[in-house]
């Protein structure tokens, strides 16, 4: 069930939930919460879903408060899309190591290395650094963002370099691309993914562009070592709906193991195995029941970001939204 306190189990969680959504009716709060988040935050928040969809969803909400059960870029996203709303975050440490790959002055030093070049933030990245760039995109439209841009113009493209890879080969546009990655993804390996479909051949195989092992999935499935029609390159969101119209008995999944809870509750007859048990965020689980419950009584903490910062990162996420 991923990583809880050692207090906490199934018998306290009804008293626990009901003081959370007690005292989020009182704040006027919405909850939400990223699917790799554990169980017992993703069944008390109000919404489940990738950090873009819930900073949207927070944006077009009535709440006064948002608790965003996530990383910090994601809370820093619902701030810059709800600039006037309280935007609190369970944990300050609950960081990103895609995220921390790349700072504004890194960003503004490779710019200047290339003069004119436009710059594709993936969503994962901080709020200075999406102030810098152009477009912001995420792993399910990042291909439409780059084929959105004119054919003439140099691509810098960051930070994750297993997506950019993905764009590239998907788009034919070559591209300036950073590299970082994320370290769960990273940890992917293809040998986790031999090993999974050698004990389960039936099975479909589900894959995060943000994996390690992207780049060899795709030349497997390409000499017909995957199977063909039942190997997907999908955003989390992207695996839910496909789970969804799937009549696959089971499914190998190759993201971190939060997204499983989200996947087994609304597939109740599919059998969703990890490609590794070991891939999990330890910063995604630094939100924990207490903390959140926590963070509702004491209003803490809020995430604030500069408004003139929010209002150059909001123009890169306006730009992607809009495609």
């Amino acid at each position: 069930m991923g990583i809880i306190e050692k207090d906490f189990s199934l018998a306290t969680y009804p008293e626990w939930a009901s003081k959370v959504r007690a005292l989020a009716e009182q704040r006027n709060a919405i909850i939400l919460a990223h699917n790799y988040q554990v169980p017992w935050i993703q069944d008390v928040a109000d919404i489940v879903g990738d950090s873009l969809e819930l900073s949207r969803k927070a944006a077009e909400n009535d709440a006064d408060v948002i608790v965003f059960c996530g990383v910090h870029f994601m809370a820093e996203t619902a701030k810059i899309l709800a600039y006037e709303k309280t935007v609190l975050i369970p944990d300050l440490d609950a960081g990103c190591s895609l995220a921390a790959s790349i700072t504004a002055d890194q960003l503004r030093a490779w710019k200047a290395e290339h003069p004119g070049a436009v710059v594709v933030s993936y969503v994962n990245t901080s709020a200075e650094v999406k102030a810098e760039s152009d477009y912001c995109c995420t792993s399910s439209n990042a291909a439409r963002v780059v084929q959105s841009i004119d054919p003439d113009k140099e691509i810098l493209f960051l930070p994750d370099m297993f997506l950019g890879a993905h764009v590239e080969r998907v788009t034919g546009r070559k591209m300036h691309i950073w590299m970082g990655e994320c370290h769960v993804h990273a940890g992917i390996s293809p040998g986790d993914i031999e090993a999974r479909l050698d004990e389960f051949p039936e099975a479909d195989f589900y894959i995060h562009p943000e994996c390690g092992c992207a780049s060899q999935a795709l030349y497997l499935a390409s000499t017909g070592a995957l199977p063909e029609g039942r190997t997907h390159m999908l955003s989390t969101s992207g695996m839910l709906a496909q789970a969804k119209k799937s009549e696959a008995r089971q499914i190998i999944v190759a993201t971190e193991t939060g997204l499983l809870h989200s996947l087994r509750k609304a597939n109740k007859t599919k059998d969703f195995i990890p490609a590794n048990e070991e891939a999990v965020c330890r910063y995604m689980k630094m939100i924990t029941p207490a903390n959140l419950l926590e963070s509702l009584e004491h209003m803490r903490y809020e995430v604030t970001v500069p408004r003139d910062v929010a209002t150059r990162a909001r123009l890169a996420l306006e730009r992607m939204i809009s495609l």
